[in-house]
């Protein structure tokens, strides 16, 4: 997936991902954790009246890569300038990255 969407931009161009993230302070993590498992699929219900909606975040959130680690992995796809920066108490992680200007494919 990371060398497609870099395949498809232009050479220059930036990538943006705003991806959650578990936070790395045991008491903001334990307050999030409680927050994504009981409160967000709530308010998921209410608003998008899918039951699954956000029923598969929780595990989502635990299952994706470590950010150090993606940012590995959008290096290894080609990327250049790769970062990434935790937003929100931890909870969520902008990955920025541009495809080099001389760059194709």
């Amino acid at each position: 997936a990371c060398a497609e969407m870099r395949r498809v931009l232009a050479p220059g161009g930036r990538l943006a991902i705003l991806e959650f993230a578990m936070p790395t302070t045991p008491v903001v993590s334990g307050a999030y954790r409680w927050y994504v498992q009981r409160v967000l699929p709530l308010v998921g219900r209410a608003v998008s009246r899918h039951d699954a909606a956000y029923g598969y975040l929780p595990a989502s959130i635990d299952a994706f890569t470590a950010p150090d680690e993606f940012v590995k992995i959008l290096r290894h796809a080609g990327f250049a300038d790769v970062r990434a920066v935790r937003l929100t108490f931890g909870s969520v992680v902008l990955y920025t990255a541009t495809k080099g200007r001389g760059a194709v494919g």
